[in-house]
């Protein structure tokens, strides 16, 4: 099972610079993307039995390139084959090089594909959907699976996202930095889902927090100065720390405030620290920044009294003036009820309700908040029209708790 997971981390690793390869030398995006999967499911058939090539990028384009030269003359005619059995023998750079010697990946491929994947005619869903498949190298059964839908449901979205990209340039955009928040939100909202997942049984899906976290290292690998890019990966860093505190031995939900601080990857918290330190002191912080400042006061505070819930709510002043989104909002009400009481904190929510009133989250936090007040029979309506609303059986199940106990 080690080895399994070894050539599975391996592989995703090598997936979108195979990918780049193919598609910088044939183009046709959606039939090479189809050509590296099956190179992809090649190679964890053989390689955890076989052992692993001694150029696995290498054995990769090989056999994926041959794939899609296949593909790409079963549709032609036989003079159009023949024209075109030149333009198909990959050139040298492609090829696996002589044995005992390897050669470095484009840099900027998995860059550019992320670009690609983030094509702006796309749906978000359909970016996040083509990222995972092409740049994580995830088959679309494990997409799928991720997002608890069927097969053939997400097949079809990954197609249609293929065929509107299918004639785009390879090459970094000559919009990149207009391109790139696109870029970072996608991972953002990948990171999100499986941190706290939408709906299903389970309160995280570890795999795709974990893929994002992969991807946003390459891509701060890549921009090693952009401060938003650091902050991001600081910003996963910090939150995943928290993530074996987060559910109890059955996958119940346990808040924030009740975890047990022991369990979180003290790592992380460094790493992410560290980044975001950084970032900050490279001038005016974005979004990113922000949020992951925010993320290690919470983490750098010795127990749930010791935060320091003033700093927390100037840098939430600070991140609403930016991005005045009603997630923001909901999240700076928190930080003013911990500083000026649940009272200020229920008035700061009356703002949210046309934005936020679908979800779950605003009965959530005027439940806790109605509660802190002493009215339990109305913190208790709030609890049960939240726990009404959400599809995560976990958060569910919290929100029905926290109702139960106020029950006369």
């Amino acid at each position: 099972m080690h080895r399994t997971d070894e050539v599975e981390d391996l592989l995703r690793r090598n997936a979108p610079q195979v990918l780049g390869a193919l598609v910088r030398r044939y183009g046709h995006f959606d039939a090479a993307e189809d050509a590296v999967q099956e190179a992809l499911l090649a190679a964890a058939g053989q390689w955890p039995s076989a052992g692993v090539p001694d150029n696995p990028r290498g054995w990769l384009i090989k056999v994926a390139a041959r794939r899609l030269t296949d593909a790409l003359r079963s549709e032609a005619a036989r003079r159009q084959r023949e024209e075109r059995a030149a333009a198909l023998t990959p050139r040298d750079a492609f090829t696996a090089p002589p044995p005992g010697t390897d050669r470095g990946p484009r840099e900027d491929d998995t860059l550019t594909l992320l670009f690609l994947c983030c094509h702006p005619g796309l749906t978000p869903p359909a970016q996040i959907a083509l990222t995972l498949r092409a740049v994580g190298g995830l088959t679309t059964a494990e997409i799928a699976r991720a997002h608890l839908v069927p097969e053939p449901t997400m097949a079809q979205r990954i197609s249609r996202a293929k065929q509107k990209v299918r004639r785009a340039r390879f090459g970094r955009p000559d919009d990149w930095t207009d391109r790139l928040p696109a870029v970072l939100h996608t991972l953002y909202l990948i990171f999100n889902e499986g941190y706290t997942a939408t709906s299903g049984a389970a309160l995280q899906r570890r795999e795709l927090a974990g893929e994002a976290i992969r991807l946003t290292r390459t891509v701060h690998r890549l921009l090693p100065d952009d401060g938003e890019v650091a902050g991001l990966l600081a910003l996963m860093l910090l939150t995943d720390a928290r993530r074996e505190a987060r559910t109890g031995p059955h996958g119940e939900l346990i808040p924030l405030d009740e975890q047990d601080r022991a369990r979180w990857d003290t790592a992380a918290i460094e790493e992410g620290v560290g980044l975001v330190t950084r970032a900050l002191s490279g001038g005016r912080p974005g979004p990113y920044q922000l949020r992951a400042a925010i993320a290690a006061v919470h983490d750098e505070a010795p127990s749930a009294e010791a935060t320091d819930w003033r700093e927390i709510l100037g840098l939430y002043d600070v991140l609403v003036r930016l991005v005045p989104g009603p997630v923001e909002r909901l999240n700076r009400a928190v930080a003013v009820a911990m500083v000026h009481g649940p009272r200020a904190g229920l008035g700061e929510l009356d703002a949210l309700a046309d934005d936020l009133g679908t979800g779950h989250r605003l009965d959530a936090v005027r439940g806790h908040l109605l509660e802190r007040t002493g009215e339990h029979e109305a913190a208790r309506a709030a609890y049960e029209s939240a726990a009404g609303k959400t599809l995560s059986l976990p958060e569910q199940r919290y929100l029905q708790a926290r109702a139960a106990r106020l029950r006369p």
